[in-house]
């Protein structure tokens, strides 16, 4: 089973326990599932709910009351549309991911470091399949797990190429999709590395995991089935911002040009 083609971002505001959250939970909830109606409408075929107001971000293990606020955000958006769902926890706390995708019955989580180690802002971050998979079958055998590759605010060890990398996260580290992006959130994607990630992994299911647009879908279609889009599809273009409805058709209709939907 694959993922949705399309995915929209549902980026939540800060949540209680992060240094910018404004004591209103109510908002964080009502702006989540705004979004995610928006999303709905326009056509897209799946959300995904992400802790994106909470930098300074947790290089892995999340406090219990983001889990709690994730949590509570993911069952809200389900309850407004009838879309799959999943949950990414920032920065890669995976096995959260999992708690959440258990309690809540989503459909897939996305984790920035399945395998191997990346450099980030966060730190030194290092992948743990072995757990992340053992867990997902306990726990909830049915959410897919979206891995990315040489992830986004990040850098790689010396030497490491994407196909090697996309090679042992979809090989050694059971990932169902593989994410490829650009170096920042919503920043455009290395095309060539989309490109060398499909044919070295030629039978995975490939997402564009930050800055897809409608002008730039066709090339990106060119080796990728899909992508999870978030800072484009908001007003003026900014990530923290709401969902706008207009550039959100805009993207459902470029994506239907390349049968993502």
């Amino acid at each position: 089973m694959n993922p949705p083609s399309l995915i929209g971002m549902v980026h939540l505001l800060p949540l209680p326990g992060s240094p910018r959250f404004n004591g209103k939970t109510d908002q964080v909830l009502e702006r989540a599932t705004a979004d995610a109606m928006a999303l709905e409408e326009a056509g897209f075929g799946g959300l995904m709910v992400e802790n994106f107001g909470d930098d300074p971000f947790y290089p892995d293990n999340v406090p219990p009351v983001t889990i709690a606020g994730i949590t509570a955000a993911v069952k809200a958006v389900q309850a407004a549309v009838s879309i799959p769902v999943g949950v990414n926890v920032l920065r890669n706390d995976a096995i959260a991911a999992l708690g959440i995708a258990a309690v809540t019955d989503a459909a897939y989580i996305r984790v920035n470091v399945l395998t191997g180690t990346m450099f980030t802002d966060q730190g030194t971050i290092e992948g743990k399949a072995a757990q992340v998979v053992r867990e997902r079958l306990r726990l909830c055998a049915n959410t897919l797990i979206l891995a990315d590759v040489l992830v986004k605010h990040a850098s790689p060890p010396q030497g490491l190429k994407i196909e090697q990398a996309g090679l042992d996260t979809w090989e050694r580290g059971g990932a169902d999709a593989l994410i490829v992006s650009g170096h920042g959130t919503g920043a455009e994607p290395n095309l060539e590395h989309a490109i060398r990630l499909r044919k070295a992994v030629p039978e995975a299911h490939i997402l564009i995991g930050s800055g897809a647009t409608p002008s730039n879908l066709a090339l990106l279609a060119r080796a990728a089935n899909g992508a999870i889009v978030g800072t484009s599809l908001k007003v003026d273009g900014r990530a923290t911002g709401p969902v706008d409805a207009s550039r959100s058709s805009a993207m459902v209709k470029a994506a239907a040009k390349v049968g993502w939907v």
